[in-house]
């Protein structure tokens, strides 16, 4: 492998660049098997990763960490860095464990929605006042533990009412 580098710098153009690249970055990795590289590849998270295998494709859902990946003898990094259409602005770094290759969406301005139930407020109010109280948020704390104590106090109020119907119902019918 060494000397294949060996062949190829001494025809390029960048040599002394990649040549530092490959000396402060440089990282040649032997698997023993397929399983092994599919690895050693979401270890290192490549920002390119080329598949130089027969039926590339059936690997692809091993693949977990990748920025840009090149399935096939026939598709080099130079189609997708030009012509092919993903993105060129990869992770870099090993940072594919984490992000992903800038897209359309990047320049889409998107909201979250959120919307609860009395019910499902009732539900998750203690996760979240427990949270927001370890977190020193006083004020998320409290948002929801007096929207939680007018839940009660309305539940409340309905069965005094739902009881005081129910006795002039039965004074009204001469119990």
């Amino acid at each position: 492998m060494e000397a294949a580098i060996q062949v190829h710098l001494a025809d390029s153009t960048r040599a002394d660049i990649t040549r530092t690249s490959l000396d402060d970055h440089g990282l040649i990795v032997v698997c023993t098997s397929m399983d092994q590289a599919l690895e050693a590849v979401n270890v290192i998270a490549p920002e390119h990763l080329e598949m130089h295998v027969e039926g590339a494709m059936k690997y692809l859902g091993a693949i977990r960490n990748a920025g840009a990946i090149f399935l096939g003898a026939w598709t080099p990094e130079a189609v997708g860095d030009y012509v092919a259409g993903p993105n060129h602005t990869l992770p870099t770094g090993g940072t594919a464990r984490y992000s992903s290759p800038l897209s359309v969406d990047d320049f889409v301005k998107k909201s979250s929605i959120i919307q609860y139930s009395p019910a499902a407020l009732k539900n998750d109010a203690r996760a979240v006042v427990q949270i927001a109280t370890h977190e020193g948020l006083w004020a998320h704390a409290r948002s929801v533990a007096l929207r939680l104590k007018a839940l009660l106090d309305a539940e409340q109020a309905s069965v005094a009412v739902s009881a005081a119907a129910g006795v002039e119902d039965g004074e009204a019918r001469g119990e």
